[in-house]
């Protein structure tokens, strides 16, 4: 049989002239009508529309949460395969011969970029703190929380939520756009990596849907990175400041941004990204980007010379091996919900007939199983210790469950929803790299300084409350304080001020960039591909991203604002994760049929051609 040619025709059809000229009318309107809705419903019902998302969100979760986990394994082992074969490993991701656009040390100095973000500075102390005192071992109850036995799994779970996993999704989304991008000269969007599966059905309505659920995800996963980085704004405005107009300030509970503070800041941050979009310093991000880094640097040296960086070194090694150890268990040990029938059954006979008093303790992820036997009453509570025990163990698979729903599957979903974004970076960047040096490249490169961040500066937090010099206060701030109290029990004085006003600056620089690279991203999408935009387009979908964050941060709780942010962003991610899903099938395609057309001489395709 003859080898066709593969189909690269896709035809995004644009206005030529108009509010929207240059632009896909069904992927503005679709885009722009389910985020205004969301708005809409946020703001004219908020009780109802934070309510019904974290319902949604928690039935999704007991059905998807297992996909969540298998997908994101299958994403890593998919990319380890293509990058170990010869042949595939081999592709260069452009014209034969191309040689890469950028050196080695651009390329990796821009990954270094991407990988120092909001995130990383919300969760460089929040995430090893928390997991230190909850993961799935203590959880289990084979160790306890916040102790020097607990050091290995929490740092086992920090490396896996920022490590390989995180950035092979990030990768699986890049590695796709770059390809036809490069190989095939197709454009720079969603749609053009299902051509391989869809053909020309792809310039019609199926492709618009694409690219839709690419844009929502998009919105969904960078509103929630400005939501934590605002929130991070904030406590280092009171911080600086001490203004207690921005804080809930709760007696007996530590001080956390207010929606008030909340709100006014993201007006802020958010003008100044939209400023900086239309006035053309939106140029300026590649400065703004070193700027970003060298403030990082100066941030993580003074770590390094104040804090515990021997404690941070000798975690960095031993976790390494431990979470390389642990990696396929950690990538396919997915839990599903555990019902009171099966938590009954699992019980000693003595405790049977207690099974409805003993099923909420025994399967709460956050709880203790000290909590667990003092939240006991009446007969529940006079159950001998080992009928007690075996209860709580009886318990474990529903503990696994929500404390993997509720962070593992949270990191892959915001991931997920950021790959558009990142991926989209990534790809820019990596013209003329083969696949294998894209893989590695991205994967492994910017993981590793994932890695050392958070142990320098989330091993100093632990290395603090180990030795008491911190006395559970850091442990006690909110997550986006927690950095500020670090640095305010490891240094003092005129040091402290500076150290503060520089982290709250970079913190405003990262949300800047990343608020006007995400507009980027949704306007490219929109207009097929075409990164010069609009000013009006840019103006737009800022006050749309704005409105987003600002109304479901006012329809959430007043002790969790970001709780419907997170869930909207879950409920997002998934349509998308089933795409990223598709995607891996057609690049394997792509690739498996390249190699027989690079055998026979056929690689480019003429217009009209059959899809392959």
């Amino acid at each position: 049989m003859s080898i066709k040619p593969p189909f690269t025709d896709v035809d995004i059809t644009t206005q030529d002239d108009g509010f929207y000229k240059d632009n896909s009318l069904p992927i503005a309107l679709i885009s722009k009508g389910i985020m205004v809705a969301l708005v809409l419903w946020a703001l004219v019902f908020p009780a109802n529309a934070n309510g019904t998302l974290g319902w949604v969100n928690s039935s999704l979760l007991e059905i998807f949460n297992q996909f969540y986990v298998y997908i994101v394994g299958l994403f890593v082992i998919f990319l380890f395969i293509i990058a170990v074969l010869p042949k595939t490993g081999a592709r260069v991701m452009g014209v034969p011969g191309e040689k890469p656009e950028f050196s080695n040390f651009s390329w990796f100095s821009m990954m270094f970029g991407a990988g120092l973000g909001v995130g990383l500075m919300v969760f460089a102390t929040a995430e090893p703190l928390g997991l230190w005192g909850s993961n799935p071992v203590v959880v289990a109850g084979e160790v306890q929380g916040n102790t020097p036995e607990a050091l290995q799994s929490a740092w086992r779970y920090t490396f896996a939520h920022y490590g390989f996993h995180a950035w092979a999704i990030y990768v699986v989304t890049g590695l796709s756009l770059a390809y036809y991008a490069y190989t095939r000269g197709m454009p720079l969007t969603i749609r053009s990596a299902l051509t391989p599966l869809f053909g020309r059905a792809v310039n019609g309505f199926l492709g618009h849907i694409v690219d839709v659920l690419g844009v929502v995800a998009t919105i969904l996963g960078v509103s929630v990175t400005i939501g934590y980085g605002v929130s991070q704004f904030i406590d280092g405005l009171y911080a600086i400041t001490g203004m207690d107009w921005m804080m809930n300030i709760t007696e007996g509970e530590a001080p956390a941004p207010g929606k008030v503070g909340l709100v006014a800041g993201l007006c802020a941050i958010m003008g100044m990204s939209i400023i900086s979009a239309v006035s053309g310093v939106g140029r300026g991000v590649k400065y703004l980007s070193n700027l970003n880094l060298v403030l990082s640097l100066i941030l993580l040296l003074t770590f390094v010379i104040f804090g515990s960086f021997a404690f941070a070194m000798s975690s960095y090694g031993s976790a390494m091996i431990d979470y390389i150890i642990n990696f396929m268990s950690i990538g396919f040990g997915a839990w599903g919900p555990q019902d009171a029938g099966t938590f009954a059954a699992a019980l000693p006979e003595a405790a049977k007939p207690l099974a409805d008093d003993l099923f909420g303790g025994a399967t709460n992820p956050w709880g203790s199983y000290d909590g667990f036997v003092g939240g006991l009453e009446g007969n529940a509570a006079a159950l001998p210790p080992e009928t007690l025990a075996a209860a709580y163990e009886a318990g474990n698979q529903g503990r696994q469950f929500g404390w993997q729903a509720g962070w593992t599957t949270f990191y892959w979903a915001w991931w997920i929803a950021f790959s558009p974004f990142v991926g989209l970076f990534l790809a820019r960047i990596s013209k003329g790299r083969t696949v294998r040096e894209f893989i590695i490249g991205c994967v492994i490169a910017p993981a590793l300084v994932c890695f050392a961040w958070m142990t320098i500066l989330g091993g100093t937090a632990i290395d603090l409350e180990l030795t008491g010099g911190a006395d559970g206060a850091i442990i006690g701030a909110s997550n986006t304080a927690k950095l500020f109290v670090t640095l305010g029990q490891m240094i003092e004085g005129g040091l402290l001020s500076a150290i503060t006003v520089m982290c709250v600056v970079l913190i405003m620089t990262f949300l800047v960039t990343s608020a006007d690279s995400g507009i980027l991203v949704m306007n490219t999408i929109m207009s097929g591909g075409d990164q010069e935009v609009g000013n009006k387009h840019k103006i737009i979908w800022g006050l749309i991203l704005t409105a987003v964050i600002g109304t479901l941060i006012l329809a959430a709780g007043e002790n969790n604002p970001m709780d419907a942010l997170r869930n909207a962003m879950i409920i997002g991610a998934l349509p998308f994760t089933m795409v990223m899903g598709l995607m891996c099938i057609a690049l394997a395609k792509a690739l498996w049929r390249d190699g027989k057309r690079e055998a026979a001489g056929v690689m480019h395709s003429p217009s009209g051609t059959a899809a392959e």
